[in-house]
């Protein structure tokens, strides 16, 4: 078993009075993809470095199988690290790089020679086995970078943004490569990214973390659909989830969302949870492909409807980002690409309220 423990892990910086990382609680289960995703700073790559001994811990434990770590250096924790610059030796091929973390080890030659070229079979890199870093592109170089923690046939794989160096349509091509490497060796990985886009295609789980602190853990879809709270809402998806105060009040035994620019009835579903929020503000939120234009809504619910000016159309193609105004109140929709609607037109639209999300504007928690 290769589980990744943290427990109440808290890093500090000397001088630094707010922890990089305060009291963290999470597991990677063996064979597990795991993705560390926030905005930078926010402790996902100082969480990842005390996993691989670079960074000491400052409180808590670090338990990699059935050992704390905390005290072994890092070439007895048995983990390979990817960087995200490759640190590959420029004067050495790509054979003798793969080859090199094996010969530290003194892991006889033959050995040494299989693992070399089983790794560059796996990786599709045995062509260039005889080159040097400077004459393979930057897929392929990161190839290599994979090959050599491959080799190592360690128990916990550690991505340190591993593909932040690739243009765009690389980025899309290695990511895919990545799934079906962790496919097929299986190993416990722990990889580190801010974009949200491949911490959701790829993670089997995704921790988000902001200023230190784990705000959730849990299956991409999970994170989508409920997130814990409003940080998480707007970090994941894009574009980011529309966020409106609004006063709630009751009419008629109904609850409705009172905001500059329109009003609207909460849905039933929740009015139960959102019923000892009557007469204060809170925060409501809803995805831009939740928000839709009332012609389009089958069953459309009276008094959900919210009036607003076209303000801006990207068109994108295969859909098109649509920034309205309520009011003073922004928010943008994602819709199809055959509306047929120009900026300075009038309509009506509708959050599908079985979508709708409501915040606690003190602690930003989700109201359940």
């Amino acid at each position: 078993m290769a589980r990744v423990i943290f427990q109440n892990v808290t890093k500090v910086y000397g001088g630094n009075p707010t922890p990089a990382v305060s009291d963290l609680n999470m597991e990677a289960e063996d064979q597990e993809f795991l993705v560390l995703v926030g905005p930078s700073g926010c402790g996902k790559s100082t969480a990842m470095r005390m996993v691989a001994g670079l960074e000491e811990i400052s409180g808590g434990q670090i338990i990699i199988g059935d050992r704390v770590v905390n005290d072994l250096p890092p070439k007895d924790r048995d983990v390979a690290m990817v960087f995200q610059s490759y640190a590959l030796y420029p004067h050495m091929s790509v054979y003798d790089n793969l080859a090199y973390p094996l010969k530290l080890r003194k892991v006889p030659k033959v050995e040494r020679d299989q693992r070399v070229r089983e790794a560059a079979r796996t990786l599709d890199i045995e062509q260039f086995l005889d080159r040097k870093p400077k004459a393979l592109s930057g897929g392929q170089r990161q190839r290599v970078a994979l090959g050599r923690a491959i080799v190592r046939n360690a128990d916990v794989f550690l991505m340190d943004e591993p593909l932040s160096n690739l243009d765009a349509k690389l980025r899309v091509q290695t990511r895919a490569e990545l799934i079906k490497l962790h496919d097929r060796v299986s190993t416990t990985t722990i990889y580190v990214t801010h974009d949200q886009v491949e911490a959701m295609t790829m993670g089997d789980r995704i921790a988000v973390m902001s200023l230190g602190v784990l705000q959730q853990l849990d299956t991409p879809q999970n994170l989508y659909d409920t997130p814990a709270n409003k940080f998480v809402a707007g970090f994941i998806g894009s574009p980011s989830m529309n966020f409106v105060d609004v006063t709630l009040e009751t009419r008629d035994g109904k609850i409705f969302a009172n905001a500059p620019g329109f009003i609207m009835q909460a849905p039933p579903r929740i009015s139960d949870a959102l019923a000892p929020w009557v007469g204060k503000t809170v925060t409501m939120g809803v995805r831009p492909e939740h928000l839709v234009e009332v012609s389009r809504l089958p069953g459309f619910i009276p008094g959900m409807a919210i009036p607003v000016t076209v303000d801006i159309v990207e068109q994108l193609g295969n859909e098109i980002f649509v920034y309205l105004l309520a009011g003073s109140t922004l928010l943008t929709a994602r819709m199809p690409p055959d509306m047929g609607i120009h900026r300075g037109d009038r309509i009506e639209v509708s959050p599908l309220p079985e979508n709708l999300h409501f915040f606690d504007p003190q602690t930003e928690t989700a109201i359940r």
